[in-house]
């Protein structure tokens, strides 16, 4: 049994133990779309966090108007202390143009309006996704262990395998090799140290205390989870940093193409990356990442291809190396940084955007 550790700290589910952790002083985001409504996942995940009884589940809902009040209907039959922020409900945008924070919307935009009300009122945060079919309850206790055990920040990890086949394609096809050849081109640079010890770096599943989650200057789009790692290493850093192991995930899975598909995610993810390694000082040389990349994710196909043998999986190196000829197209300089604020840095507050969501929902339902 593994439990060999990174440079971060990297704490192993050996025995199938759910720590004790100061769950009830936490509060639980989970952002949905409309596509998680009633979804078997989304079910499970409020069902399990039933059980957990968090001392607040805070749901980042993007939804259109016509949803809104069927979604509210169907959170209201779980039995949890809910708070619901509807991201793009017309008052909370207007709120957040007369701030000058409206901009681009996606993920990043709607987890940190939660993760402002959750800080706010909570001592620990964790956030996760609504679409893991095979969520446990007691991740909640294993996100939140580190913190109360002197961590800043914690991290999930866990093994995508299902069908006989090797998931996380994002991952392990286009992060990890993409931050291990800007680690070979800058072998002295901390952060590529730190982006490259996470298992798991693009999990959804994280963890913070209240302070640090009101430092984090957060990504956008899709770009969330690298950008709040680039963030993590700047305020935590490795010593204030743990991963948890939290078994194997299935999730929902995209097509590689679409709006929402893997190639639209793989820009996101990489000018987020890159745009956190040039905050820490590092510069690419962009001329040849590309290339650099390439042959690194090379290495990584065969890696995985005899993993892959090793376990009696099904491995498709043409499919896998067609993915990474779309992902290099994603290798590009980094545009005018447009991530939102630490709340402690800006003016708005969190009491203003969930009385705005609070409106919005009134208004929607004719109270």
């Amino acid at each position: 049994m593994e439990y060999g550790q990174e440079r971060v700290a990297t704490l192993h589910d050996l025995t199938g133990h759910v720590p004790d952790a100061p769950t009830d002083r936490a509060a639980v985001v989970v952002p949905m779309t409309e596509r998680e409504y009633a979804g078997l996942a989304a079910e499970r995940v409020l069902s399990e966090l039933e059980s957990v009884a968090p001392g607040e589940v805070v749901v980042a809902l993007r939804a259109p108007p016509e949803k809104v009040a069927p979604f509210l209907d169907w959170l209201d039959g779980f039995d949890l202390p809910l708070s619901v922020v509807w991201c793009n409900g017309p008052d909370v945008t207007d709120l957040l143009d007369d701030f000058g924070l409206n901009g681009a919307a996606g993920k990043g935009r709607d987890v940190w309006l939660a993760l402002g009300v959750a800080a706010a009122r909570r001592e620990y945060v964790v956030v996760h996704d609504a679409d893991a079919k095979t969520y446990e309850a007691g991740d909640v206790s294993r996100l939140c262990y580190p913190l109360a055990s002197g961590y800043e920040f914690s991290k999930g990890y866990y093994a995508r395998v299902e069908n006989g086949t090797l998931y996380g394609r994002l991952c392990r096809l286009f992060y990890a090799p993409l931050v291990r050849a800007l680690a070979d081109a800058h072998p002295d640079a901390a952060v590529l140290d730190y982006l490259d010890s996470f298992r798991y770096a693009l999990a959804g599943e994280f963890a913070a205390t209240g302070d640090l989650v009101e430092s984090l200057r957060v990504e956008r789009h899709w770009g969330l989870e690298v950008g709040t790692l680039g963030e993590a290493f700047a305020h935590a850093g490795f010593s204030g940093t743990a991963q948890v192991d939290l078994g194997r995930y299935e999730h929902d899975h995209r097509a590689v193409s679409g709006p929402t598909g893997l190639s639209d995610m793989s820009r996101h993810v990489g000018l987020a990356l890159l745009r956190a390694v040039e905050s820490h000082g590092v510069t690419p040389e962009y001329d040849s990442l590309a290339d650099r990349y390439r042959e690194t994710a090379e290495e990584f196909v065969e890696q995985y291809a005899a993993d892959a043998g090793f376990n009696g999986l099904d491995y498709d190196r043409g499919e896998e190396r067609e993915q990474v000829d779309i992902y290099a197209e994603a290798i590009v300089p980094p545009e005018a940084d447009r991530r939102l604020p630490a709340w402690r840095e800006t003016e708005l507050t969190p009491g203003e955007v969930l009385e705005a969501s609070r409106r919005d929902v009134s208004a929607l339902r004719g109270d």
